[in-house]
């Protein structure tokens, strides 16, 4: 039996956090930072489990991107992942179904991520839009051009009206800062 729950990070036990913390690294095979984990953490987790055993997770933290003059509060979504070898049984679409229902409360005006090649189709076919215009971080230094992201951000507007081909600007974290 598969049951998905939604929890925030304060409600997980340790065991849990090991657990989705495992997932992680084993899905993106070793290349999941502890800077990744962070920001992973702080926010709502979407949790698939099948026979008890965690098969799929997604995370949705709130930041705030600046776009068209305003600063947006954004649910972004972070560490979604599903266990290798079960891919393709609606895993995925478990987890984003969770957090994009959490999105739609109302408490945030755009929904925001930043998309593996191989992930495209399943935010696409849920309705996420590539975002085509610039991407930048704003750095302790000022704006920051990423042009490595361009491309590969998607947002679920909300209640925000948004020019797709303008500058999608994220506050500022270490590591990756989409």
């Amino acid at each position: 039996m598969t049951e998905t729950r939604t929890v925030h990070t304060s409600r997980l036990t340790g065991d849990e956090l090991l657990a989705i913390r495992s997932l992680l690294d084993d899905a993106f095979e070793g290349d999941f930072t502890d800077d990744d984990w962070d920001h992973t953490v702080g926010g709502m987790h979407a949790l698939v489990q099948e026979g008890g055993e965690l098969v799929a997770h997604g995370a949705l933290v709130q930041r705030r991107m600046l776009h068209g003059g305003r600063a947006l509060r954004t649910g972004y979504v972070e560490g979604v992942a599903v266990r290798p070898g079960l891919w393709r049984r609606g895993h995925g679409s478990a987890v984003m179904e969770a957090l994009e229902q959490v999105l739609r409360r109302g408490a945030y005006e755009l929904g925001a991520l930043g998309a593996a090649d191989e992930a495209v189709p399943l935010y696409t076919g849920r309705g996420w839009q590539r975002w085509r215009g610039p991407s930048s971080v704003l750095a302790p230094t000022g704006i920051a051009r990423t042009p490595d992201e361009d491309g590969c951000l998607f947002v679920l507007p909300l209640r925000a009206a948004l020019d797709l081909d303008g500058e999608l600007t994220c506050d500022w974290r270490p590591g990756d800062v989409w």
